[in-house]
């Protein structure tokens, strides 16, 4: 005779319970707009040998998909390590987030992270003001004020141990142009003349790159100043910038 199944305890009205279960990886898929990388480095070749051995301690945070399957929040490098050590299923956790929660909490678990490329730092800090914004505070990165316009941004800041100079300083990076911003993380090109650079318009910016490559040579924070200013004033041309990049280097702490 079949055993009566046991009858399920309901939760309290109001209680939150959150419940590990094993989800295939298949039905996993990475968040939209995710700015953190999932390389295939020392560290991943370590994470994927550590849950070869022991499996996955920490469950992925994910949430549904109305177009199917479940979105991770939480997790990305955990999946992809899962995936290379050959499981078929991952511990996760499923929770009920709008878009703006979703990027809230996305953000702040990969900042986390010990090493952050500046790329990433400036697409996931302008995503987090953004949400913080469609939830309701008021934000303008244009100002310097102290008051009510900043408060997405003391915001971001306060949680990700930054100043608000430098969260605005960082955002200012998502204006460069791929390439360019590929040579920020390469450190091939430092982070104080690159916030310069980003005031630079799009075919500006490609100029810069004929001109450095020119000079061999990465700019100096007093030369992208002067790009700058000379693109705000009449533009900057490609002529205007070999000259620039041909003058020899001031002592710059760039």
């Amino acid at each position: 005779m079949p055993r009566a199944k046991k009858k399920e305890t309901e939760a309290p009205a109001g209680a939150v319970t959150e419940a590990v279960q094993r989800m295939p990886l298949s039905q996993l898929h990475p968040f939209e707009g995710n700015p953190f990388k999932v390389l295939d480095d020392d560290a991943m070749t370590e994470t994927v040998e550590s849950i070869r051995q022991m499996g996955v301690a920490n469950p992925l945070i994910v949430r549904p998909d109305p177009d199917g399957g479940y979105e991770i929040i939480s997790g990305h490098r955990r999946h992809h390590a899962a995936e290379l050590a050959g499981l078929d299923t991952i511990p996760v956790i499923v929770r009920e987030l709008d878009d703006d929660a979703a990027v809230i909490m996305m953000v702040d678990s990969n900042l986390q992270r010990e090493t952050i490329l500046p790329s990433e730092k400036a697409l996931a800090y302008k995503m987090k003001l953004e949400a913080i914004k469609h939830q309701g505070q008021r934000t303008d990165l244009t100002s310097d004020q102290v008051g009510p316009k900043l408060t997405a941004a003391e915001k971001v800041a306060e949680d990700a141990g930054d100043s608000q100079s430098q969260v605005k300083r960082y955002i200012r990076l998502t204006n460069l142009i791929p390439e360019v911003l590929d040579m920020v993380d390469e450190k091939k090109i430092a982070f104080n003349p690159a916030v310069e650079l980003s005031y630079l318009k799009p075919e500006e910016q490609r100029n810069f790159l004929e001109a450095m490559d020119y000079a061999q040579a990465a700019p100096s924070l007093s030369q992208a100043q002067r790009m700058k200013k000379k693109s705000q004033e009449d533009g900057c041309t490609l002529e205007d910038m070999c000259g620039i990049m041909d003058e020899m280097k001031k002592d710059d702490l760039g």
